[in-house]
Order: structure tokens, then C-alpha cells, then sequence
């Protein structure tokens, strides 16, 4: 199978990201739309841990998409990043960086529901 079509089927929301329209000011979205389909098409995806990279890539930016509060947060967020020059693989420590941003928010947005029992 040839292995751009490997990697489509393993990113449900991709047209969805490269067709996404966004204002001309937003640098970030289109830089991150940028680097999702240079990550995505760069992967080896027979090595297990960058397949599951392509996966939650997708579904992050497809989360982007689809949420404010996380589209908010990660354009600030994303500024924060740092990234020694010494990696052999920025592409890959950049996109690792976007998923534990939304890892961090995910931790920040879920919270503890405490039934408290009527007497």
C-alpha cells in the first residue's frame, strides 16, 4: 500500500485540518496546520511509537479545530516552547511539545465530580 494513503487512514480529521480556514493574522494555526502535514508525511510509521505520534497529532489538532478554550491556550502556550538545537529531530521534539500541551490542558479541563449525598 502506498504510504501516503497508510497515513490518511490513520488521520480520520486530516482534511479537515488542511481545508481549515483561519484568518490571515493567525500565524500560529497556519504554522501548526504547516507542521502537522510535514510531521505526518515525514513519519516512519512502521515504528510503532511514531504511528501512535501521527494519531494523537491528528486528533490534537482536530481537537484545536473544534475548541476555543484549546485553541486559546495553545496559542499562547505555544511561544513557551523550547527546543535545543541539538535534537536530531526537531520536526518530531515541536510536535511532542504540542501534545503535551494538550496533554497539560486535557489535565487542566478535566475535573473530579464529587456527589455529595442528601440526607
Amino acid at each position: 500500500m502506498n504510504k501516503n494513503k497508510a497515513v490518511l487512514e490513520m488521520c480520520p480529521n486530516f482534511y479537515r485540518i488542511i481545508n481549515y480556514e483561519y484568518f490571515e493574522e493567525d500565524v500560529v494555526t497556519g504554522k501548526l496546520i504547516k507542521i502537522y502535514e510535514d510531521f505526518i508525511f515525514k513519519a516512519d510509521i512502521k515504528d510503532e511509537e511514531e504511528a501512535q505520534m501521527v494519531k494523537k497529532i491528528d486528533y490534537v489538532l482536530g481537537k484545536y479545530i473544534d475548541d476555543n478554550l484549546f485553541r486559546r491556550k495553545m496559542q499562547k502556550e505555544i511561544f513557551n516552547v523550547k527546543v535545543s538545537k541539538t535534537y536530531k529531530n526537531m520536526l518530531f521534539a515541536i510536535v511532542a511539545n504540542i501534545i503535551a500541551i494538550f496533554n497539560h490542558y486535557e489535565q487542566d479541563t478535566t475535573r473530579s465530580i464529587y456527589i455529595a449525598r442528601w440526607i
